[in-house]
C-alpha cells in the first residue's frame, strides 16, 4: 500500500463526502480510490468510513485518523513547497472559478501579465455567477464577490468595487433621471439581477446619509447572469445597479449614464478562496500572490 497517496484518498472523501466526486478530483478511478481507502482500513484495523448506497458517513475513528492525517498531508505539502520555491518554476494546471462580468472585466485582461510571469502555468478558467463547490467542483480557488460566511474556508481580501446605478440616456430622456433612491418606485423600469442560487432579486442599495437604504419594487425585468443584465440596461430595457467596472467602459462612450452618484452603497468586497483542507501547491501560491498584487486596482472600475 501507498501510505501517502492512501492518506490523501481517505482525506478526499471525507472532504467532499464521496467517493465519486472525491476520485474526480484526484483524477483517478473510483475503483483505485477505493481500493487505497480499504486497504489503509485494513492496515489500521479499523473502519473510518461507514458507506451507504447514498451516502459515506465518516466514523468517529475516522474523523480523529482525518484530522491527524490532515495535518501531516498540510506539513509534507510545505516542506515540498518550500523547497519547490526556492529552485523551480512552477508548472501544471490551475483551476479557477469567477463570476461572468469579473472574468471579463477584470481577470482575463489581467491574465497576459500573469502568462508572461508563469509561462509554464495552465489555467482552467470556469466562468459562471452561481457560487461552485470547491471540493466536489475539483477546483483549486474562486474569486468571489460578496461576504463570506463559511468558516471552513480561506480567503484573501482582494479589493473592493464601487456599486452605481445606471441607465442609458434613451431610457431617461423618455421615463426622466430620479433625483434620490425613492423614486425608483415611482414607475420607472428597474432590471434586477437574480440570485443564482435562489432566484431572488437582490434589491437596489444605496446609502442615505451613512445609512443602508434598500429599495425592493417589483421589477421589469430579471436576470440571473452579470453580462445578460449589463446587456439588457445597454438595451435600454431599464436601470441597473451593478459594478462600476462593468459598467466603466460603457459610461466612458455615453452608452450609459450613472445616476444617483450620491446616494453610491458601501464598496463590494472581493476575495479569492479556498477550502483550508487543501493543500496550497507552490502553483497556487504564486496566483494567489499575483492576484493580490495586480487585483485591487483593476477592481476599483
Amino acid at each position: 500500500m501507498d501510505q501517502l497517496m492512501a492518506m490523501r484518498a481517505f482525506t478526499r472523501v471525507v472532504e467532499s463526502g464521496s467517493f465519486t466526486r472525491a476520485a474526480d478530483s484526484l483524477n483517478m478511478p473510483i475503483a483505485t480510490l477505493s481500493k487505497l481507502v480499504k486497504s489503509l482500513e485494513a492496515h489500521l484495523e479499523t473502519r473510518l468510513l461507514h458507506r451507504t448506497t447514498r451516502r459515506v458517513v465518516t466514523t468517529a475513528e475516522g474523523m480523529e485518523y482525518y484530522e491527524k492525517a490532515l495535518r501531516v498531508l498540510i506539513d509534507i505539502e510545505d516542506i515540498d513547497t518550500a523547497f519547490r520555491a526556492s529552485c523551480c518554476t512552477p508548472k501544471g494546471h490551475l483551476r479557477i472559478d469567477v463570476g461572468g462580468s469579473t472574468a471579463r472585466d477584470v481577470l482575463i485582461p489581467l491574465l497576459p501579465d500573469f502568462f508572461q510571469r508563469y509561462p509554464d502555468l495552465r489555467i482552467n478558467l470556469g466562468v459562471a455567477d452561481r457560487p461552485v463547490d470547491l471540493i466536489s467542483g475539483n477546483v483549486d480557488c474562486v474569486i468571489r464577490g460578496g461576504p463570506l460566511d463559511d468558516s471552513s474556508l480561506i480567503a484573501r481580501h482582494l479589493g473592493d468595487a464601487r456599486m452605481l446605478a445606471c441607465a442609458t440616456p434613451g431610457y431617461l430622456k423618455t421615463h426622466g433621471i430620479p433625483a434620490y433612491p425613492q423614486e425608483l418606485r415611482n414607475g420607472h423600469k428597474l432590471i434586477s439581477y437574480l440570485s443564482p442560487v435562489t432566484g431572488r432579486a437582490f434589491p437596489f442599495r444605496f446609502l442615505d446619509r451613512d445609512e443602508p437604504l434598500e429599495i425592493s419594487v417589483p421589477h421589469h425585468l430579471g436576470v440571473n447572469e452579470s453580462n445578460a443584465h449589463l446587456a439588457a440596461a445597454l438595451a435600454g430595457l431599464g436601470i441597473i445597479q451593478t459594478f462600476g467596472y462593468a459598467a466603466r467602459a460603457h459610461l466612458e462612450t455615453g452608452a450609459l449614464v450613472e445616476i444617483l452618484s450620491d446616494w453610491r452603497p458601501k464598496a463590494y468586497p472581493f476575495h479569492v478562496v479556498y477550502p483550508q483542507s487543501r493543500h496550497l501547491t507552490h502553483r497556487l501560491r504564486v496566483f494567489i500572490a499575483w492576484l493580490a498584487e495586480v487585483f485591487p486596482a483593476a477592481v476599483k472600475g
